[in-house]
C-alpha cells in the first residue's frame, strides 16, 4: 500500500487494499477509503467520509468538510461516495447537516476543477460537473446530467436525468429531464438531443420525447392540463419520466425561452396612461 511518508493518516481511518496516498494528504479518524482509491497530493479526507472503490481524487480536494451553515450542528451527518468517481483539483464536498443523514455522490461521476457539492445533495451516476459548477444544499442531480462551468444551482432544486445546464446558468427552479438549459437566460431551449443520442436513445425514443416536449412547452396548456395530457398520452417509454418528475416537484419548473404561439407578453413601460402596449407573439 503506497502511502507517502509525508502523508498524515489517522490509525482510526479505514483503508482498503491497493490504496495510494500522495504527499501532504491528511486522512482523519473515521474516514473510509475503499479498495484501489488513489489520492494525489494535498488531499483532505475528513472524518465522516466514506469512499467506495476505485475513486481518484486530485490535488487540493477537500472531501467531507463541515456543512456551510449559519447554525452549525453539533453532530453533522456524513458524506457517502460510490465507486469509480474522478474528483479533480480543489473540489469540495460537504457532509450532511443532520446526524444519521448523508450527502451522496453515486458512481462514475466526473467532478472537474473547483466543483462544489454542498450539504445534503444527492448526485446520481454518470453525472458531469464541470469547472466551478456549484450545487447549493439539498440539490438533486439525476443520472447522466451535465452541469456546465460556473453554473449555480439554488438549494432544493432538482436537475433531471440526461439534462444539460449551460455555462454560467442560474438554476432557480427544477430542470426537467432530457432538456437543455441555456447559460445566458437560464431557460429551457430544447431537448438535449446530442447527449440523448450519445446515451443510446433511438429514433423512436427521440420522437416520443419531442412530442412530449411540444405538449409541455408549445401548446399553451395550463398546468393541470399538461399533467393530464402526459398521463394520457405517454403512460410508458422515456417520456413517462416527465410526469414522474413533475409530480414530485415543489419549486416550480424552468420555463422555455421561446413563448408558445399565441402568448401575450405585457411590456411594462412608463409611458402614456391608459395605452395598451401588449404585444402578440406568433
Amino acid at each position: 500500500m503506497p502511502i507517502h511518508p509525508y502523508a498524515i493518516v489517522s490509525p482510526q481511518a479505514e483503508l482498503g487494499r491497493d490504496v495510494v496516498i500522495g504527499p501532504f494528504c491528511v486522512i482523519e479518524p473515521d474516514a473510509v477509503l475503499g479498495d484501489g482509491c488513489q489520492l494525489a497530493s494535498h488531499v483532505m479526507i475528513k472524518r465522516g467520509s466514506i469512499l467506495g472503490s476505485g475513486n481518484q481524487v486530485f490535488e487540493g480536494a477537500v472531501i467531507g468538510g463541515l456543512p456551510q451553515h449559519s447554525h452549525m450542528p453539533e453532530r453533522p451527518g456524513t458524506l457517502t461516495i460510490g465507486n469509480d468517481n474522478v474528483i479533480r483539483e480543489y473540489c469540495t464536498l460537504h457532509r450532511s447537516l443532520y446526524q444519521g443523514s448523508a450527502t451522496e455522490l453515486g458512481n462514475r461521476n466526473l467532478l472537474m476543477v473547483s466543483a462544489h457539492v454542498a450539504h445534503d445533495c444527492r448526485v446520481g451516476d454518470g453525472v458531469i460537473l464541470t469547472n466551478g459548477a456549484l450545487l447549493g444544499g439539498h440539490v438533486e442531480v439525476h443520472d447522466r446530467a451535465y452541469v456546465s462551468g460556473a453554473a449555480a444551482v439554488h438549494q432544493f432544486c432538482r436537475i433531471g436525468r440526461h439534462a444539460m445546464v449551460g455555462g454560467h446558468a442560474r438554476v432557480l427552479k427544477d430542470v426537467p429531464p432530457f432538456v437543455t438549459v441555456d447559460g445566458g437566460t437560464g431557460m429551457v431551449v430544447g431537448l438535449n438531443s446530442i447527449g440523448l443520442q450519445r446515451a443510446g436513445f433511438g429514433p423512436a425514443d427521440m420522437e416520443q420525447l419531442k412530442a412530449a416536449y411540444r405538449l409541455i412547452y408549445r401548446q399553451g396548456l395550463i398546468w393541470h392540463e399538461v399533467l393530464d395530457a402526459l398521463a394520457r398520452e405517454f403512460p410508458d417509454g422515456p417520456a413517462a419520466e416527465f410526469l414522474r418528475f413533475f409530480s414530485a416537484g415543489t419549486r416550480g419548473f424552468t420555463p422555455e425561452r421561446r413563448s408558445p404561439p399565441g402568448a401575450t407578453i405585457k411590456l411594462h413601460r412608463a409611458t402614456q396612461p391608459g395605452v395598451d402596449y401588449s404585444t402578440k407573439v406568433g
